[in-house]
């Protein structure tokens, strides 16, 4: 299977087998947050691992965490969605990064906001 973001018209397949990762400084703490996720046999996505350098307001490690490689690591407990949306004010200090196959930046810009979709791909499987 595959992962899929949508943006207005524009569909961009990720072909990384059947994950990628989206990584984002928070915009608060200027801490480095990363997300695992993979499409599930159900055509739905599913965060299976969750990672931030630091910690402070809104970045606290979850249950389970421990710290791996510089990073508070742990594995959500939360049910698989339909579609991801991503959005920012673009006064944030990066941008989303999402890596496959190969890695990409949305609203990188200053002052660029980005709305975007990551969904499973229709048919894919």
């Amino acid at each position: 299977m595959s992962a899929c973001l949508m943006a207005g018209a524009a569909m961009l397949t990720l072909a990384a087998g059947n994950g990628f990762t989206l990584e984002w400084t928070h915009s608060v703490e200027r801490q480095a947050w990363r997300e695992t996720w993979v499409v599930t046999p159900q055509h739905r996505l599913k965060l299976t691992e969750a990672a931030v350098k630091g910690s402070g307001a809104g970045m606290e490690p979850g249950p389970g965490g421990h710290f791996e490689e510089g990073w508070w690591v742990w594995s959500p407990d939360l049910p698989a969605i339909a579609a991801l949306s991503l959005a920012a004010s673009g006064a944030t200090p990066s941008a989303w990064r999402l890596c496959a196959a190969r890695c990409i930046d949305l609203g990188a810009a200053p002052g660029q906001p980005v709305g975007v979709t990551a969904m499973p791909c229709p048919g894919a499987g």
